[in-house]
């Protein structure tokens, strides 16, 4: 790894409170470090893409604001809420403002585009969800939302149908279902084609612009966080080596976070 060091670089979003705050946050398993004292904040309206190695702390960094990852730290803060503080009732609420989108969609593939959406508004349904029943205010949301992301003709189809740029779209439209004040996207287009990748980062680019979430999205390609990204975290071994201005990701940054002759493709959305 390079011994570059790369200064954080103050961004124009700091002066708004920011929805993520975190502080010395830190993540171990076992003996292994996989976070180790990372500090960081999300604005609204703001994308950050997380860039680095498969190993480096990227998933790890997302499953910590949910307590899926054993995390400790000194501030760690999603609106007015502290994230380490939640219990039981609590933690699920906490959980249900957050959105979630995967890399391999996690839809119900013999269920329709709609069903799949409405999935995303279960903890908000009250008893209904027990029989599996939606108030009809739900079911014209979820079409509302088919709709934003340009699949309503294709609600009544079996999502294992759909190609995989039309599948992440439900799984978006299954997000924004939550009413999220947050949008953590791991590695979303791993599976898409460049051209199809673009696609679907432009989508979420467009829900933090236009619904002022902001987005967390992990990423391999350099070249997808420089053109659909406001602003980089780059880690490496669980530290932060790079936080500032998706635009200002040279190849010293680069180097910085991947190491000389690290293994980073510009051109393959698959990476």
């Amino acid at each position: 790894m390079s011994s570059v060091t790369v200064p954080v670089a103050e961004s124009p979003t700091r002066a708004l409170a920011p929805v993520v705050s975190a502080r010395n946050l830190r993540v171990n398993y076992g003996a292994v470090r996989a976070l180790d004292g990372v500090d960081f904040h999300v604005s609204p309206g703001e994308v950050v893409a997380l860039l680095g190695h498969s190993g480096s702390g990227k998933s790890t960094l997302m499953k910590a604001l949910t307590q899926m990852a054993p995390a400790t730290a000194d501030e760690l803060r999603i609106g007015d809420t502290d994230v380490l503080a939640q219990r039981g009732k609590d933690l699920r609420e906490l959980r249900a403002r957050v959105g979630n989108i995967f890399q391999h969609f996690n839809l119900v593939p013999n269920l329709s585009a709609l069903s799949n959406v409405l999935t995303g508004g279960l903890y908000g349904a009250g008893p209904s969800n027990l029989v599996g029943l939606f108030p009809r205010r739900q079911r014209a949301r979820a079409l509302e939302l088919l709709d934003w992301v340009g699949l309503e003709d294709k609600a009544r189809q079996q999502t294992r149908t759909l190609s995989g740029g039309q599948q992440q779209r439900v799984a978006i439209a299954r997000a924004l279902m939550q009413d999220p004040e947050l949008i953590l996207a791991d590695e979303p287009v791993a599976s898409l084609d460049p051209r199809l990748a673009g696609s679907v980062l432009a989508l979420l680019r467009r829900i933090a612009r236009e619904r002022d979430i902001p987005v967390i999205v992990s990423l391999h390609v350099v070249d997808l966080a420089r053109r659909h990204a406001d602003r980089v975290i780059g880690l490496h071994s669980g530290l932060v080596l790079y936080e500032g201005p998706a635009a200002d990701v040279d190849d010293d940054v680069v180097v910085a976070i991947y190491g000389e002759g690290g293994e980073f493709d510009d051109s393959d959305a698959g990476a």
